[in-house]
């Protein structure tokens, strides 16, 4: 029986997790995305939007190179020494990161960052914000604001408009990508003595890879920083969020 199996190409295979979103427009969206990204312009940019954390600041575990006699243990309990919230935006046409750190993730940090992105891109004449379907990204107060502070931006800032992501489709955003990378890179295998160290190590990371981005044009990914999970672009084909890099 088995032999015959064999040669009948039966197989045992695991499951395959697919990647899916339960949003009634999932297809709309991602195509008024593709629309938005195939025509724009030099005048204009576009921002993958995210949190990472709130993340507690302790001996972190992960993959570790050892030798033969050597163990490598992480105590189960231990004692947090703080935590941090990292709120970020990428630009995917520079690989250019903005970020800034919060104490909740509100509206109010939304407001925030769409007003650093407005000043620090005031020379371009419209900027799209893209990010997933969290109550705080589709929020009446936030779509208020931003509606408010296009109807005074009188040519000295740039038009503010919202791309959002589908429901439930978190894969899709590319900053979870960085997000993935600097986690393997300066979290894992981590045993920082204070927030501010993690935050100096954070604000470093990010700050080589801006530099690295600007002398260096060219996608994220692994072909240069090798622990990118995916280019920076947008493309349904992408998983750009990893579940184990927290």
């Amino acid at each position: 029986m088995r032999r015959l199996l064999r040669r009948t190409g039966f197989r045992w295979r695991r499951a395959r997790i697919v990647l899916t979103s339960q949003d009634p427009d999932y297809s709309s969206k991602v195509h008024a995305i593709k629309q938005i990204l195939a025509g724009l312009s030099a005048d204009e940019a576009f921002f993958s939007i995210d949190e990472f954390g709130p993340f507690s600041i302790k001996r972190k575990g992960g993959r570790k190179r050892v030798g033969p006699y050597e163990s490598y243990e992480i105590p189960q309990w231990q004692k947090s020494k703080g935590w941090l919230i990292l709120t970020a935006a990428l630009e995917l046409t520079t690989n250019q990161i903005t970020h800034f750190y919060s104490q909740k993730k509100n509206t109010v940090e939304m407001i925030r960052m769409a007003n650093l992105l407005r000043s620090q891109y005031a020379n371009r004449r419209r900027i799209f914000l893209s990010w997933d379907a969290a109550s705080w990204h589709v929020s009446k107060r936030l779509k208020t604001h931003l509606e408010e502070i296009n109807n005074h931006a009188a040519g000295e800032f740039p038009i503010v408009e919202v791309a959002p992501l589908p429901a439930g489709a978190q894969f899709l955003n590319v900053i979870e990508s960085v997000f993935s990378g600097m986690a393997r890179a300066i979290i894992h295998n981590s045993d920082y003595a204070t927030v501010d160290d993690a935050r100096n190590a954070i604000d470093r990371y990010l700050r080589d890879r801006n530099l690295h981005f600007h002398t260096e044009p060219a996608r994220a990914g692994q072909k240069i920083w090798h622990r990118e999970r995916c280019f920076s672009q947008f493309s349904e084909a992408n998983n750009c969020k990893d579940p184990s890099y927290s």
